[in-house]
């Protein structure tokens, strides 16, 4: 068959099977990640029916789908509300980075990954899935209590956190040399450093650059500058996916809202073809020898996760019910956990085990974070005594 004839056919075929998968996991009241993760395993190497036409287009659009989520991360805060939120979350950030980077970096250590690889799999455990947690948040019509600040306050750390991570995790994966890997680093953050100066001063100047009345002109103006912006922080050793993350950040108010609208569409399709792609350099069968590990590990991430919501929630004088909620609300991993063993993979400088634990602790993690944010409660209710749960949230 015709090369083309065959990317198109396996194209559609997918992402028609993707819209599928979505509405499965809207009408079971769960994320559809840990669907997209096994439409990628089924159809990968080892899988049911590998595709072997559309690969090519998986991967630029798997690449594509991390810029646009990491852009749309950042387009939902300005540099100032992130100085802020650091200000205000900085010790329970620093105890989430503690308890929950250690039990990956920990095990990977025991399962002989080196130095390298306990950096990428206490990058996996620690960072909390932002988008189920909102969507948890939001289905539960939990907005407006009290546990969500301290929640979202967590979260905003955590992506702070990442834009210090990436980039040292792109010049460790490079292999580079040790004084070569301090320049890199180096490099990175002054980048870094220098563009959140540049957001925090001069925002309004860019959001002005990429501003259009006419939406079709914006589109083009926010995705191409979206893209450039990622090329160009590659080039330099800086993450791809941080650009995007510092492009986001630098474009605020009325500007930022409408990319949101505008992008959120593209960010939801290629971000589904990047779930997928990760799924399909995945091999099903090297999921069973490390499926006990991640089940461990789920188990004490789901603790750690658990222990850092009471206590942040506790701080701030919250009474034992919101403590379990904020708990219960970070314990889901997702998007960016995939996105670190992703490029973490994709580098060749990590066992394939590493990449199959990865898959097999998110596909878990994505499914019971959601169901322990809606049962925690009752159940804390029926195992606590009445006394301790008599103050009101």
């Amino acid at each position: 068959m015709d090369p083309l004839a065959l990317t198109l056919i396996e194209l559609g075929a997918v992402v028609f099977c993707l819209g599928l998968l979505a509405r499965l996991a809207g009408r079971i009241g769960m994320s559809p990640i840990p669907l997209y993760l096994l439409g990628g395993l089924a159809f990968g190497a080892g899988g049911i029916v590998k595709l072997e036409g559309m690969h090519e287009f998986a991967h630029l659009s798997g690449e594509i789908g991390v810029i646009l989520l990491l852009l749309m991360l950042g387009l939902e805060y300005t540099a100032a509300e992130l100085f802020t939120g650091l200000r205000r979350s900085w010790q329970a950030g620093v105890l989430d980075l503690i308890l929950n980077f250690l039990p990956g970096a920990a095990l990977a250590l025991l399962l002989g990954w080196g130095g390298v690889g306990a950096m990428v799999m206490g990058g996996v455990t620690y960072i909390s899935s932002s988008g189920i947690a909102a969507k948890v948040i939001t289905d539960l019509g939990r907005l407006g209590n009290r546990e969500t600040p301290v929640v979202l306050s967590i979260l905003v750390f955590e992506d702070l956190a990442m834009a210090v991570y990436l980039p040292i995790l792109t010049a460790v994966l490079a292999g580079v040399s040790f004084l070569g890997g301090l320049t890199t680093v180096g490099v990175a953050l002054a980048v870094v450093s220098l563009v959140l100066m540049v957001a925090l001063r001069h925002g309004h100047r860019v959001s002005k650059a990429v501003h259009s009345e006419n939406s079709e002109v914006f589109l083009l103006n926010v995705l191409g500058a979206a893209l450039l912006v990622a090329g160009l922080a590659s080039a330099m050793q800086v993450s791809a996916a941080v650009g995007a993350f510092m492009l986001g950040i630098a474009i605020s108010g009325a500007t930022a809202h409408n990319a949101t609208r505008i992008l959120e569409p593209l960010r939801d399709l290629f971000a589904a073809i990047f779930f997928v792609a990760f799924g399909l350099n995945t091999d099903p069968s090297s999921i069973p020898p490390v499926l006990g590990w991640a089940l461990v590990l789920a188990l004490v991430t789901a603790v750690t996760k658990m222990a850092t919501g009471i206590w942040a929630a506790k701080r701030v004088g919250i009474a034992r019910p919101g403590r379990f909620r904020a708990g219960a609300t970070l314990i889901a991993r997702g998007e960016f956990s995939i996105v670190i063993a992703g490029l973490a993979l994709a580098s060749g400088a990590i066992p394939a085990e590493l990449a199959a634990l990865a898959t097999a602790y998110v596909l878990i993690m994505a499914v019971v974070g959601p169901l322990a944010a809606r049962y925690v409660e009752p159940l804390v209710k029926s195992v606590l005594p009445p006394a301790g749960m008599a103050a009101k949230a």
